[in-house]
């Protein structure tokens, strides 16, 4: 009988950042990645952005996939993990009155209050950052290679010979 045994990480995945450490959670269910990695996904072609080549791409476009980039991270992070990369305070005068973790949410509080503005009080990070997050957290719950344990190079087997005698045919590379 074959045996098999299957490890769960329990443990947060920790990313700092400017000195701001923010948690992610230990693992995620299948579904839940792909669903919220094909809405990034979506958010970006329809921004006709290419994540790659951003040095020529209209801001505005640039500001849509940054932040479903950071709506795309923020579904991952621990609930203790400081609110810092998507966040949005509704404020008035100096006085900050509610912070959300959605826009709509703080729109529409700032428009019960007279006087209420929504300012972006996400975690200021540059493109590069987050581009290197989203890579990190794909590969936490994607499946990179860097992320499993680590085994000894000594632990593979050699490969295979070729099948077949080998041929008798000198080679034309003097090297």
């Amino acid at each position: 009988m074959a045996r098999k045994q299957f490890t769960i990480r329990t443990e947060p995945h920790v990313a700092e950042v400017a000195g701001v450490e923010l948690t992610f959670v230990p693992e995620v269910y299948g579904d839940e990645f792909l669903d919220a990695y094909t809405a990034l996904q979506e958010a970006q072609k329809a921004a006709g952005v290419d994540l790659t080549d951003l040095a020529n791409v209209d801001a505005d476009k640039i500001r849509d996939v940054t932040r479903s980039l950071r709506t795309f991270l923020n579904q991952f992070k621990t609930p203790d993990s400081p609110p810092l990369l998507v966040r949005y305070d509704v404020v008035k005068g100096a006085k900050t009155l509610e912070s959300y973790e959605s826009r709509d949410e703080a729109d529409k509080h700032a428009a019960k209050t007279a006087g209420a503005t929504v300012v972006d009080a996400s975690l200021r990070l540059p493109d590069r950052v987050l581009v290197e997050l989203l890579e990190w957290v794909v590969g936490l719950y994607g499946g990179d290679e860097e992320e499993r344990p680590p085994t000894s190079s000594t632990d593979s087997s050699s490969a295979s010979p070729p099948r077949g005698p080998r041929g008798k045919v000198s080679s034309r590379s003097r090297g």
